[in-house]
């Protein structure tokens, strides 16, 4: 028993291993990549335009909604409570697609499933206020990696019992339920962090919210000791307290006063132009490809009807969370100059992207629809993890967590004016086919922006490399010039 105290107390590994467990086990999901079968299948008897313009529209609704309160919570009460909060949403959302009935239930089984997906980033944050920062590097690839692996085995555990045992979707959906609530029970042996990012940082170095580019490490910039300041002068605790912690009638104040630093940070870090351009690519493309992972599965199901047609939705996904790691490695071993060529990549594979779906939209053969999506879901996967680099090398992590929100807010608010005009029953409620021909000239109007943008950008550098250059060789000039001006005396 004292072992385990102090395995539990003092190591880094004790929470990476039960977050892991937690990662795993909610993403353990079998039945998710045939969820548009299932919802139009026997069990439920749900029509396509009702899954189109009545269910799956609320999922936005909803986690936009839910994610910039979430956000800010999340940090407030430190990560644990929110994690398990995420864990009961998942178990909802399941009870809800197992047993209830109805468009209205499916509506608010969206609704709690955006509430999942809106909790997520606790997930992420949760290591990083209980480990030092010299492992955060090596906990950060495990909590990922572990959640690519969990997709691919329930992706491919679900393409197994559908095609070779012939288990019914709902039995899918019951193997889902068992692992997340396997997750569910994980989360409460997560240790309580003692400090957050924001609202509970300690006063040290890894407290600084300023850009890594900017001051180093051990100043802390002249906003954070105002802020700090500023909170000190409403404590009543012991300086030596593991966190800031005020007292409840100053807590609203303590509130106020992080909420406006924050926003001062957010509009800093906006000012530099070259994270304003990949934030805006980030935002744009995201909000399209949250768009295409909820109504691709009705795409395919137009295309090879699910009561016809076998279905390999699990198998595909499979292949795509694999090639998505591939690529994301490929990214981490090249070596480019990203300042010059890094908008041209974005253009370029932004255009990939538009040409996938344009393909998706014309074809009427399912397994050049599934090539389409592999390949727009590898491109894009290879663009953000190009963007979440130059954009988290310029910042500390702070400001990274910060920018990483306000991109998806902003990518959502636009996902969710493309779902009402586009598909919601009370916009133009579009079919499925035109809705894909809509993506793909978003995306193709994405990739004319960056090209524009890179083509600009690269002329920009190359004529201040030839003016430096000459400013930088007068003497070369002068010489040039008397040797001109002696060549025109002897004639």
């Amino acid at each position: 028993m004292e072992c385990w105290r102090k395995i539990q107390s003092g190591s880094w590994i004790f929470p990476t291993v039960i977050l892991c467990i937690y990662g795993f086990c909610s993403m353990m999901r079998p039945s998710e990549p045939f969820l548009t079968p299932y919802l139009t299948g026997p069990d439920k008897n749900l029509t396509i335009d009702q899954i189109t313009q009545h269910v799956f529209p609320v999922w936005t609704y909803s986690y936009l909604a839910l994610l910039f309160p979430v956000f800010l919570i999340t940090d407030y009460i430190r990560y644990k409570p929110v994690i398990i909060l995420q864990g009961i949403s998942f178990i909802i959302t399941w009870l809800l697609l197992l047993f209830a009935d109805g468009v209205v239930a499916m509506q608010l089984m969206e609704f709690f499933y955006g509430m999942v997906t809106a909790t997520e980033v606790a997930y992420y944050a949760y290591i990083y206020s209980v480990v030092n920062t010299e492992h955060y590097q090596k906990v950060t690839g495990y909590c990922r990696s572990i959640t690519l692996v969990a997709t691919t085995t329930g992706s491919l555990l679900g393409q197994l019992l559908v095609s070779l045992a012939h288990v019914s979707y709902f039995y899918l959906n019951a193997i889902s339920l068992a692992s997340i609530a396997v997750a569910f029970l994980a989360s409460f042996f997560l240790p309580m962090p003692q400090k957050s990012m924001f609202f509970h940082r300690k006063s040290s170095p890894e407290a600084s919210i300023e850009p890594t580019n900017k001051k180093p490490q051990n100043a802390p910039s002249q906003a954070n000791a105002q802020l700090d300041k500023a909170i000190a002068t409403s404590l009543v605790t012991p300086q030596d307290s593991p966190a800031f912690q005020l007292p409840k009638t100053r807590g609203q104040a303590h509130f106020l006063i992080i909420l406006v630093q924050l926003c001062k940070d957010l509009k800093e870090c906006y000012t530099t132009k070259k994270l304003l351009y990949w934030s805006m690519w980030w935002a744009l493309a995201t909000a399209g490809f949250n768009q295409i992972l909820n109504y691709v599965q009705v795409l395919w199901d137009h295309k090879a009807p699910s009561h016809s047609s076998e279905v390999y939705n699990g198998a595909v996904e499979a292949i795509a969370t694999f090639l998505c790691s591939i690529t994301s490695l490929i990214v981490g071993h090249v070596k480019l100059d990203w300042e010059l060529t890094g908008e041209l990549a974005l253009g370029v594979f932004s255009a990939l992207d538009a040409a996938s779906l344009f393909l998706m939209h014309f074809t009427t053969n399912i397994w050049a629809c599934y090539t389409g999506y592999l390949v727009y879901k590898a491109c894009y996967i290879l663009l953000i993890t190009i963007a979440t680099f130059q954009i988290a090398a310029a910042l500390s992590m702070e400001r990274y967590a910060l920018m990483f929100g306000f991109n998806n807010f902003v990518a959502l608010l636009i996902q969710t004016i493309m779902t009402i005009i586009v598909v919601d029953s009370k916009g133009l409620g579009l079919n499925i086919e035109t809705q894909f021909l809509i993506y793909g000239s978003y995306f193709a109007v994405i990739a004319g922006i960056f090209l524009i943008r890179s083509i600009y950008t690269i002329i920009s550098i190359k004529c201040q490399k030839e003016a430096k250059n000459l400013t930088g060789n007068p003497q070369k000039t002068e010489a040039e010039e008397q040797s001109a001006d002696c060549y025109a005396t002897r004639l």
